[in-house]
């Protein structure tokens, strides 16, 4: 069994969600300890709860220490099983940080899958929907798997309540890419979301994108939406390019002013216009994995992260596979990634359809 150290590098919850993810791939068993030891609140929250349950269903795993506030956790999976889910977080805790912990395994099952999560969608410490489904899963796509995501509803902090349906077509393997160019730019837009607030702070918003990045009226929208369990805000600047779509995000805060949310969304944006490389910083993060399962490829990012340098670590713990990280650039690096990959063969016998389970919540 491997032992993992949740306090190593950046210390969070990606290392426990990253482990779950190559330990379902994978078939190894892990435990880990000191489970996110330098938060504020160590231990197992209930986002983090629910993708441990998320993914020992799809596993048939064997787990231990699976309780709010646990820093030690075993999980020992048997299986790959396709089929129907719904995984529910509870809180605003978010969803695609689940999605994030099963979807791999599900990419490679026998059979396809659908999934609803309820929680939440757009979330200030989590990939918001819209970076998964526009920015993400086309580059998934890219590499065999067919999956698409929809948003049925909004849930923000702290009441969550958001509805995220996902279809999964499964693949033989992750196929390697290489993202070395994003291309030429061939859309840009803004949007404003406001959910049970006042629409001048998606005006104020859209009026400061404008004034940053230099954008006209037509690339700005605002979206008034009804019927969340709390407020919310969030700022999404989109930019298509030849080869990827990146989306960089501001959230609203309380006693903070509309115009700084979207300030720090521009800066995100400018600099990744400035630097000149196709994947921002958090898809760099959310690319390593299924580019580690494929055993090969290679992008351009900015500089590293100590989250990004983190999950490196977890991602050779599991896998035979070597990531080198060179600076080619001013602010632009170029990531390699080189492995053995899984065995189709191993997969094979490790996939099953169907789950076994209640689904008296699935709607009909």
């Amino acid at each position: 069994m491997l032992t993992i150290d949740g306090s190593q590098g950046e210390g969070g919850g990606q290392i426990l969600r990253t482990s779950l993810a190559l330990s379902l791939v994978t078939g190894k068993p892990f435990r880990i300890d000191r489970i996110r030891h330098q938060r504020s609140k160590p231990g197992l929250m209930k986002q983090h709860l629910a993708a441990v349950q998320a993914a020992a269903e799809v596993g048939a795993a064997q787990i231990e220490g699976v309780h709010l506030g646990s820093r030690v956790l075993t999980f020992s999976p048997e299986t790959i099983r396709s089929g129907r889910y719904l995984f529910s977080v509870g809180t605003a805790g978010s969803c695609t940080l689940v999605l994030q912990t099963v979807l791999p395994a599900l990419c490679l099952a026998s059979g396809g899958s659908d999934l609803i999560l309820e929680g939440g969608t757009h979330n200030p410490f989590a990939p918001p929907f819209e970076f998964m489904a526009r920015a993400f899963l086309p580059l998934i796509r890219r590499m065999g798997p067919r999956v698409t995501a929809g948003l049925k509803k909004h849930g923000f902090y702290p009441a969550g309540g958001g509805h995220i349906t996902v279809h999964i077509e499964p693949a033989p393997c992750f196929a390697p890419i290489d993202i070395p160019h994003r291309g030429d730019i061939r859309a840009y837009h803004a949007c404003a979301t406001v959910a049970r607030l006042p629409r001048h702070i998606a005006q104020r918003e859209l009026r400061t994108v404008g004034d940053l990045l230099g954008w006209e009226a037509e690339h700005l929208s605002i979206e008034d939406i009804t019927g969340t369990q709390s407020p919310g805000n969030v700022l999404s600047i989109e930019i298509t390019s030849e080869h990827i779509t990146e989306i960089f995000t501001g959230f609203g805060e309380r006693r903070i002013p509309a115009e700084q949310v979207a300030r720090q969304a521009c800066e995100q944006a400018r600099k990744y216009l400035t630097a000149g490389v196709p994947v921002g910083t958090y898809l760099a993060d959310q690319l390593l994995l299924p580019m580690a399962l494929s055993g090969g490829g290679s992008f351009r990012t900015l500089r590293p992260t100590r989250h990004f340098l983190t999950n490196v670590e977890v991602i050779k713990a599991f896998l035979d596979v070597a990531v080198e990280i060179k600076q080619d650039g001013p602010g632009s690096w170029e990531i390699r990634i080189a492995g053995t990959p899984p065995t189709k063969k191993d997969l094979r016998q490790r996939a099953n359809d169907g789950p076994p389970g209640d689904f008296s919540r699935w709607p009909s």
